[in-house]
């Protein structure tokens, strides 16, 4: 499998609405953390999350988190 493109060595902080979002695991998404279609063709997929409370969430940027798609400090390792 392909590695995805490190969007930011960091997380988004986003506030997020009580729903369902996808987050880009590619990397090569120009709405980071979420998904726009440009893993289209390629071996990677967006990530269906479901959040049920309204607040902010730190969103993985680096896209090798082992919580994704929230972020646990992987890109410190990067």
């Amino acid at each position: 499998m392909s590695e995805p493109v490190v969007a930011k060595k960091g997380p988004y902080m986003v506030e997020l609405e009580p729903g369902i979002h996808y987050w880009c695991s590619c990397g090569k998404s120009a709405k980071q953390p979420f998904c726009d279609g440009s893993h289209k063709g390629s071996e990677f997929s967006p990530q269906k999350f479901e959040v049920t409370k309204k607040q902010s969430y730190a969103v993985c940027g680096c896209k090798h988190s082992g919580q994704k798609p929230f972020c646990d400090g992987s890109h410190s390792k990067l």
